[in-house]
């Protein structure tokens, strides 16, 4: 299956997951397209100043791949610098949440898989 760009669903969240500012979500594809357990798949755009709040992955494990800009990922324990080709792995109950920490748009694919 072929998803082309200007056919995907785009949305836009405000103060996602208890951040700041609106991130836009470009789904690649819907969970209904998909036959694995997958709930998200697309392409999220936080902008500068804006973030993701802290959220945990029960029964599922999330992938992000930083494609644009630069982050400050929250773990729970540590808070690290992310850029372009940096890929983090969340799950298992673990939390984390993700912010724009430069000057342009922190651009990055997420994926998020179900265990059942």
């Amino acid at each position: 299956m072929i998803q082309k760009s200007a056919d995907r669903k785009m949305e836009s969240r405000s103060a996602m997951r208890g951040g700041t500012g609106t991130v836009t979500i470009n789904h690649f594809f819907n969970k209904e397209e998909m036959t694995a357990k997958t709930r998200l798949c697309a392409s999220l755009t936080i902008p500068p100043g804006a973030s993701i709040g802290p959220h945990q992955h029960e029964g599922e494990d999330e992938v992000y791949v930083v494609t644009r800009g630069t982050g400050l990922l929250d773990d729970g324990k540590a808070k690290t610098p992310v850029t372009v080709g940096d890929a983090i792995l969340t799950g298992n109950g673990e939390s984390h949440s993700i912010a724009n920490a430069g000057t342009t748009d922190l651009e990055i694919i997420a994926v998020i898989m179900c265990y059942a």
